[in-house]
């Protein structure tokens, strides 16, 4: 991923979720950043590691890492499931279809299933 579209995704989640904000606690400590805890979350969901490996790397133990987890998700989802997780309508249908044309999957939509493809 990108360092831009990283940065795009964790500004927007921050302006998004209290959560991400970085605050202090009661003894005026600063708490994690957005960027530590953005990070935990893509190292997990990318590289498929524990939840308690991020405690090495980033500082945040595992009970913390999987609220991130939690978190993150629900924020994605809320934020960006309008767009991407809607059906597709009638010219996003066409679009896909001409897509798959061009690369010679004539008349497949939404099939992940190529095996039987030569």
């Amino acid at each position: 991923m990108s360092r831009r579209f990283f940065l795009r995704i964790t500004n927007i989640i921050e302006a998004h979720n209290l959560y991400f904000k970085q605050r202090t606690d009661a003894l005026g400590v600063l708490g994690l950043s957005c960027l530590q805890k953005v990070t935990a979350v893509h190292r997990i969901l990318a590289y498929g590691i524990p939840t308690d490996l991020t405690d090495e790397y980033l500082r945040i133990v595992e009970t913390t890492a999987i609220e991130n987890l939690k978190v993150f998700v629900k924020a994605i989802v809320e934020f960006f499931g309008y767009w991407y997780l809607r059906a597709p309508n009638e010219a996003d249908i066409c679009q896909l279809l001409s897509i798959g044309e061009q690369r010679g999957f004539l008349g497949m939509l939404g099939s992940i299933d190529c095996v039987h493809w030569k």
